[in-house]
């Protein structure tokens, strides 16, 4: 047995209580490199037999080949002859099995090197599956971290056990990410790697804005109200529609709060963020009307409500059509990510001046003549007048002949 004391056990203490790393990963890795050892320094390949064995009370370690009893050995390797196993034990019988240590002399630093190789991968190994397991839980959720540093335009945050990637796709646009600064992100995904666990965070993400209701409105942590849609373009504005399901409860009076407490609350965490709350509907009329808003609309016109397609024409005031179509076209594109509906936004005089254009096409056409049926009789005393004429036209030219030759006779 080789005498190894009680600081490892101290040493595995701390590790479990730092690094979460349990204490009997670590003495089971010990003995596994003290097997591992024992075949090298043997030079055995394989022994099924042999393992290493840890007292804790004493603090010794020391390799033991477990082999049968039998009357006749066959193989030295895994058997024992009964007359020798009673030296070990005067209990023993044919078919027992007996643990013979075998540990080498001056195997101790032999056996110290291994152990040291194999007990630091375990505790990487053990390390990167504790933070996978971790991560995979809070995957899809809100998280606190400490900025670190920023690299290739990369923000790198700490969020506890590991440092987590936010790419350049996954922050907010113009946002300046001081190291030293807390941060709430949002746990896109988890990538398992041959090292520590990749963990990609992201603080433009919709569900963010839907963490921080579920956090400041208890109506929507109770289920009373109920988050339908979301739709962000982060650091610019976000829409969000809200359904109550009691009819008592104000869905959007609810998410606003007293005096407005709690929009700004979720307001200042977004850096003034604009957040428009509207109430969703299941008539998709009302449910457009309301994703406009700021902007009054005067009609909505559905033109197609089947599933792939559809479109929705909505007719605004003269002077609210720059409200609804928003800067740069954000606010109906917003609309529309939140409806799910195509919205074609139109003022009253637009819609004046297409009726009157068209009206104009409309009279400026030519009006064909209508087609009657032939009738057979008509086309029979046409033909018959026609014959009359050409007999009077030649009447007419006989006698001018006529009349002629009388006047050169005389």
């Amino acid at each position: 047995m080789i005498k190894i004391g009680t600081a490892l056990f101290e040493a595995c203490e701390e590790l479990e209580r730092e690094r979460g790393i349990s204490k009997e990963i670590l003495i089971a890795s010990l003995c596994d490199a003290m097997v591992a050892a024992y075949k090298k320094h043997m030079h055995i390949k394989e022994a099924a037999n042999i393992e290493a064995i840890l007292d804790e009370q004493t603090g010794e370690i020391g390799v033991f080949s477990t082999k049968t009893v039998v009357e006749n050995v066959e193989d030295p390797d895994t058997q024992i002859s009964l007359e020798d196993a009673k030296e070990i034990d005067d209990e023993v019988e044919v078919d027992d099995e007996v643990k013979i240590e075998v540990t080498p002399e001056q195997f101790g630093r032999i056996a110290a090197q291994s152990a040291k190789q194999v007990i630091t991968q375990r505790i990487r190994d053990a390390e990167r599956n504790n933070i996978l397991n971790e991560f995979l839980e809070k995957k899809g959720t809100l998280t606190t971290g400490i900025i670190q540093r920023v690299e290739n335009r990369n923000v790198i945050v700490n969020i506890g056990k590991t440092d987590a990637i936010m790419p350049q796709r996954e922050q907010i646009p113009r946002e300046y990410y001081k190291p030293g600064n807390r941060i709430r992100v949002f746990v896109l995904n988890v990538k398992e790697t041959n090292r520590l666990p990749q963990v990609i965070v992201s603080h433009a993400h919709p569900e963010i804005v839907k963490e921080l209701f579920e956090l400041e409105v208890p109506e929507i942590e109770d289920g009373i109200v109920e988050i339908k849609s979301i739709a962000r373009e982060a650091g610019f504005r976000t829409k969000i529609a809200v359904w109550s399901n009691d009819p008592e409860v104000d869905s959007v009076g609810a998410c606003i709060g007293p005096r407005g407490s709690r929009i700004q609350t979720i307001v200042g965490e977004l850096k003034n963020e604009k957040i428009d709350i509207v109430r969703w509907s299941p008539d998709p009329v009302e449910y457009i009307v309301n994703a406009i808003s700021p902007a009054r609309v005067v009609s909505v016109d559905i033109m197609t409500d089947d599933e792939e397609t559809k479109d929705a024409l909505v007719v605004v005031p003269d002077d609210q059509l720059s409200l609804a179509i928003g800067r740069e076209g954000q606010n109906v594109r917003l609309a529309h990510r939140l409806t799910g509906w195509k919205i074609d936004i139109k003022s009253v005089s637009q819609m004046e001046d297409e009726e009157a254009a068209s009206n104009y096409e409309y009279e400026d056409e030519p009006v064909e003549e209508e087609e009657r049926p032939v009738d057979s009789d008509e086309i029979q005393e046409e033909i018959e007048e026609e014959m009359n004429q050409q007999e009077l036209d030649e009447e007419d030219i006989q006698t001018e002949e006529v009349e002629d030759n009388t006047s050169e006779e005389e």
